[in-house]
């Protein structure tokens, strides 16, 4: 049994909640949601509250029933409050910056990596050296910071390349200091 699956979801104020067949749509005041569900999961919408219940007594419906309320409640949240990522880019002359819809990162290769701008996410620069992405889906975003993090991963030498704000990268003593203790 799923225990995030028992508990009722509650729908913030300003926030509306339809199903469609198989398809939720959550609308709020920063945007709108839709995402099709499992025949498994049955979801139910009242003024106050959204419960899920599983389909049937196997595995798979289960696991759906707590995956699905966990994917309620982050639409909720992402139509009411939004969802933002912060990277950090590490190094000298490693910079971003947006032109028109694009971002572009400059961190040490031949060519500037050019970012398209999904629909739904949205860039904002707080420094050169800082990429706030902003959307509604808690999902594309991540997958988008995912994306421009994987341009250039943090190495663990100098610390140069593109990380989450707070992300904790373990520095490694360099080859010199290594046999400098050795002997």
């Amino acid at each position: 049994m799923s225990r995030l699956g028992k508990k009722p979801i509650p729908i913030p104020k300003g926030v509306e909640v339809k199903i469609e067949g198989n398809t939720i749509i959550v609308k709020g005041p920063k945007g709108t949601i839709k995402k099709e569900f499992p025949s498994l999961v049955n979801i139910s919408v009242d003024k106050e509250n959204i419960t899920c219940n599983a389909l049937g007594t196997d595995k798979a419906a289960k696991e759906l029933w707590g995956l699905w309320s966990v994917y309620i409640k982050n639409m909720l949240i992402g139509v009411s409050q939004g969802y933002k990522k912060v990277l950090d880019i590490q190094g000298v002359g490693y910079k971003a910056e947006i032109k028109g819809k694009d971002l572009i990162i400059t961190v040490g290769y031949s060519h500037p990596v050019v970012v398209k701008m999904v629909e739904g996410v949205t860039f904002k620069l707080e420094s050169p050296t800082s990429i706030v992405i902003e959307g509604i889906d808690n999902q594309i975003v991540g997958k988008i910071a995912a994306e421009i993090r994987a341009i250039k991963k943090p190495e663990p030498y100098k610390g140069k390349g593109i990380r989450y704000r707070n992300e904790f990268v373990r520095h490694k003593v360099g080859k010199a200091a290594a046999t400098a203790t050795a002997k």
